[in-house]
């Protein structure tokens, strides 16, 4: 019993983790959209969505953006971003997956 606990811990964390990495992705996307003048914020459905990924992205790339200026005019906190939730998918996330495994009794 104790393992299916730790392994739903861990698959919410990891789809946690992989839902933050496709956010990231399709505000990247929307903001090279907007600046392009491909769609606009007039359009309710995609201010709507527009809101709804900055509302999920912001708490990460803000503190980012506060420490990494803007090169050439481009913002890299989202890169950045990008590189760490998937160091922590690969390499932090297994380790802690494990050690909540043992934690409760190996099943």
């Amino acid at each position: 019993m104790g393992g299916g606990i730790a392994g739903f811990i861990c698959f919410l964390v990891g789809t946690a983790f992989s839902f933050l990495w496709w956010a990231i992705i399709g505000t990247v996307i929307l903001s090279w959209l907007f600046a392009f003048d491909v769609i606009n914020y007039r359009n309710r459905f995609v201010s709507q969505i527009a809101r709804f990924l900055d509302a999920v992205t912001a708490p990460v790339l803000a503190p980012l953006r506060s420490i990494i200026p803007p090169i050439g005019g481009f913002d890299l906190s989202p890169l950045v971003a990008l590189v760490l939730i998937s160091g922590i998918q690969r390499y932090i996330l297994p380790m802690s997956c494990q050690a909540l495994y043992e934690l409760f009794g190996g099943f």
